[in-house]
């Protein structure tokens, strides 16, 4: 059984066409441009062609995305749409705040910002297949439909939009090395992976000096320079070279050392975990408006099939961490003046199982689930949709749409947050279909939920 990176199963189309050659990591352009080599990769060119239909009116409020991707699929019903009964444990501390009930001792500090949080109860997955539902939720498209295949990444889409005004990537993903890419797109709008630990960026000093790369640096341009004179070589060596030159204004920079490098204190006061420094991370790439749009940290697992409620671990051990982490994010965030300029989106792929706990005291795959919302000056301490007594199926889909959300109508959220027209049709597409930022189908008409914003 052949199998792409996704997990996806393609049958018998195990080769990719040309243009979803693996893409090019861009920690390879920090070591070329760290030794000062030169050389060119064969890319594709692009042309740009975009076409938008009827404008709509996006929100745009935002500025800046981070997209929390909670990995595993945490228990709706344990964290957003509590359900109490015989099961809850007597740590959750349920307590109300206004019309939301929440687990107030499971997270305390995420409950303390609830006036700057909604929390989406009508959203329902298309799938519960972790690596399928995964990446759907990070394309907003079915990964095994017509144009999945060279589909771009939710921040790459944000990337080409809103890109390229600054040192850093526009689409910073931290802790993960693989995951949907920049599709189709040109390889900048690609995510740059980071697993932040507070002690700097890699790759960004040579072991030789500064003066030796300079050096060396300059040599390998002066050598492109002659070549590109010489001969038309393909927008190929124009995007290296653009890389080459970002890469090296990433080198020696001390705005991008306050963003990576922070001491035990700063650690400790996002829970000291992997989760808390990549908390910190994007709330430091907001604040140093470097160029970077979007962001995603993905957390997990929160796959607890078996012993959910186990002290200090598992459910318990997980939203610690996302609490701490978290809370201090939306804290921080606001403190800086920067919340109502970022929109924070936290997910898993799908919910688990509800009411009494399966045979091994854990909870399985189930359909609906919650999704949190923050920032970009969303109405908070606000529940849209109701489900019903045990969290199984909506009751009320509290939105314009009338029906369960979908990862589609996420997608067009963030989009509309951030003043991209979530309508838009590309033809710049390999096919030459005409790429939909948010596909358009028979049974559903995608949209923002903005009522997060009434």
């Amino acid at each position: 059984m052949a199998r792409d990176r996704f997990g996806v199963d393609w049958g018998g189309l195990q080769g990719l066409p040309f243009w979803r050659r693996p893409h090019i990591d861009r920690r390879m352009f920090f070591r070329h441009a760290g030794a000062a080599l030169s050389g060119y990769f064969l890319l594709p060119g692009r042309p740009g062609a975009t076409v938008a239909k009827a404008a709509p009116s996006p929100i745009g409020t935002a500025k800046y995305c981070i997209f929390v991707l909670l990995t595993g699929a945490p228990s709706h019903t344990d964290t957003f749409d509590l359900k109490e009964g015989a099961w809850t444990p007597s740590y959750f501390n349920p307590t109300s705040y206004g019309d939301i009930r929440f687990p107030q001792g499971l997270m305390p500090n995420v409950a303390a910002q609830l006036d700057s949080i909604a929390i989406l109860r009508s959203v329902r997955a298309w799938n519960t297949a972790h690596g399928l539902a995964q990446t759907w939720v990070q394309i907003g498209r079915n990964p095994i439909s017509g144009l999945s295949r060279i589909a771009p990444h939710i921040g790459s889409v944000v990337a080409n939009e809103l890109g390229g005004a600054g040192v850093l990537p526009a689409f910073v993903s931290l802790n993960s090395q693989s995951g949907p890419d920049q599709g189709y797109f040109p390889p900048e709008d690609g995510p740059f992976y980071v697993s932040p630990n507070g002690g700097g960026l890699t790759n960004t000093k040579h072991p030789d000096g500064a003066l030796a790369l300079d050096r060396r640096f300059g040599l390998a341009l002066d050598l492109d320079g002659e070549m590109r004179n010489g001969a038309p070589i393909g927008p190929s060596a124009d995007e290296y070279a653009k890389f080459s030159l970002t890469a090296r204004q990433m080198m020696y920079n001390g705005e991008i050392d306050n963003v990576f490098n922070f001491d035990q204190t700063r650690r400790n006061a996002y829970g000291n975990t992997s989760f808390g420094n990549a908390c910190l991370t994007a709330r430091n790439l907001v604040k140093g408006n470097l160029g970077t749009r979007f962001v995603q940290i993905t957390f997990g697992s929160w796959d607890h099939h078996s012993n959910i409620y186990a002290p200090n671990a598992n459910l318990q051990s997980m939203a610690t961490q996302f609490d701490k982490g978290m809370g201090q994010l939306i804290a921080e965030l606001k403190q800086d003046g920067l919340l109502d300029q970022t929109l924070i989106v936290a997910t898993g792929e799908f919910g688990r199982t509800v009411g009494a706990l399966n045979a091994t005291n854990g909870r399985d795959h189930h359909l609906q689930q919650s999704v949190m919302i923050a920032g970009a000056k969303v109405s908070g301490r606000k529940a849209i949709g109701i489900t019903d007594a045990q969290g199984a199926a909506i009751v009320e889909p509290g939105w314009s749409g009338k029906r369960e959300i979908k990862p589609e109508d996420l997608e067009a959220t963030i989009y509309s947050a951030l003043g991209i027209d979530w309508t838009k049709v590309r033809y710049d597409d390999p096919f030459k279909r005409g790429f939909e930022y948010v596909p358009k189908t028979d049974r559903f008409d995608y949209a923002p939920v903005t009522e997060l914003w009434s």
